[in-house]
């Protein structure tokens, strides 16, 4: 395993910057890393005492706040339009009615964030940046840096939520390469940072629902590096005739660091051991393999510690 350092900053701020791209007057208009340095200076505090207390009492927290926020962005820009619930009047349905959103957690942690820096802040911070600053905490706490100045000022959105655009917006879990580029061109996305962003899943598990398709379709992946006994053990963990029910239920861990933000995704990608077909994808294409070469080579934090500082040893 490798702490990360550039890994996590091109990640974090592609995720970031990805509803600022497209939909602005959602997201909000002049963002600055220092928004809230008159208006409420605790929220940071705040924010930061909430994300480490839940993700003490339960370590899944990171990766389900990153996926969180991503699921967010991705929809109509960062504008909190996935925390909104169904009240039968003005909201009557809720983007959680996606089944892209399968999973989906911590909604809750963010309310809770919410009420204690309206407490101090009332009316001051949205919805959309607590759930974007709990996010870089996550990153922060699994291992990630705590140097990012986060882009703030974003709005919350007052259209009620789509679950059809969020079916639209989001991808599925048999997405192949040519698609992911396509969706993140769509937001100003380079391909480096197309891949970058993907690394995001150094966090967290997949669903074996997410995997039947990938590991017994009829219609393989164009990917050749696929580990034979890794694939084995895929089917193993996630038989083709085990039910709906036991499917949602069994997981399979992205890595085996998946509470620590480094880079082994990126590693374990060039050895065949991805999870989905992107990820086979992503390391034998010419146009993405260069870019996970070079993240599973990233060590972060090089360097040694001299036993002088008057010379090298």
């Amino acid at each position: 395993m490798m702490r990360v350092g550039v890994i996590v900053g091109v990640v974090f701020v592609v995720v970031v910057v990805l509803g600022c791209l497209k939909n602005g007057e959602a997201v909000g208009v002049g963002l600055s890393d220092n928004f809230y340095e008159e208006s409420c200076p605790e929220v940071e505090s705040i924010v930061r005492a909430g994300v480490q207390s839940a993700s003490l009492t339960d370590p899944t927290t990171p990766a389900a706040l990153l996926r969180l926020m991503f699921h967010d962005c991705q929809v109509q820009g960062c504008d909190a339009s996935i925390l909104v619930n169904p009240d039968g009047v003005i909201t009557k349905s809720s983007e959680m009615g996606s089944t892209k959103n399968f999973g989906i957690r911590k909604r809750e942690l963010i309310s809770l964030v919410k009420s204690a820096v309206e407490a101090v802040c009332p009316r001051r911070v949205s919805c959309a940046d607590i759930l974007v600053m709990a996010a870089h905490e996550a990153v922060a706490f699994s291992g990630g840096p705590r140097i990012i100045r986060l882009p703030l000022g974003r709005r919350d959105s007052i259209n009620p939520p789509n679950a059809g655009l969020a079916d639209a917006s989001l991808p599925h879990a048999d997405i192949g390469l040519d698609s992911t580029l396509q969706l993140f061109a769509k937001k100003g996305m380079t391909i480096e940072e197309s891949v970058a962003i993907l690394g995001a899943h150094t966090l967290g598990v997949t669903h074996c629902i997410n995997l039947q398709s990938r590991l017994y379709s009829t219609q393989k992946s164009n990917a050749t590096n696929q580990n034979p006994a890794f694939e084995l053990s895929l089917k193993t963990r996630c038989p083709q005739l085990a039910g709906p029910t036991a499917s949602k239920i069994s997981f399979m861990q992205n890595d085996l660091t998946s509470v620590i933000f480094d880079n082994e995704y990126f590693v374990n990608l060039m050895r065949g051991r991805g999870l989905l077909n992107i990820d086979s994808d992503m390391a034998v294409d010419s146009r993405t393999r260069q870019f996970v070469e070079k993240f599973a080579e990233d060590q972060g934090n090089r360097g040694v510690v001299r036993r002088s500082c008057g010379a090298l040893d």
